[in-house]
């Protein structure tokens, strides 16, 4: 399973950004967990989201919830991050992660390469 993320880029404090992860081929991500996590220069990566597939039970880190949505697209092909009020602390190289579970684990198999997200104030 090779995952793919976009939709990384540069915004300003306050604007919003999405980010996308999909499996490399057309298969679903139904029946896994998914989570985002990030990684700030020299800073340890901290996972910031994780969704189930299976009953849709969503996780967020505190530095993140209330301004970050993860959601799936009805055929489960694609999970999304959607980060509203960006703040310049939200700098990071994102990460999708998945793993063929019902429930969100501490580890996972798949990882993607990784986007950029820079916010500036």
């Amino acid at each position: 399973v090779q995952l793919v993320e976009s939709g990384g880029g540069s915004a300003q404090a306050g604007e919003s950004l999405t980010l996308s992860c999909a499996r490399s081929t057309p298969f679903t991500l139904d029946r896994y967990a998914v989570a985002w996590f990030r990684q700030a220069p020299g800073k340890e990566r901290e996972r910031i989201s994780c969704l189930s597939t299976v009953d849709g039970r969503k996780r967020y880190a505190d530095s993140v919830n209330g301004r970050f949505t993860t959601f799936t697209d009805s055929a489960k092909m694609t999970v999304y991050l959607r980060m509203d009020n960006l703040q310049p602390d939200d700098t990071a190289v994102y990460y999708c992660a998945a793993r063929h579970i019902s429930y969100c684990p501490s580890e996972f198999d798949h990882w993607g390469q990784g986007t950029q997200v820079t916010v500036s104030s």
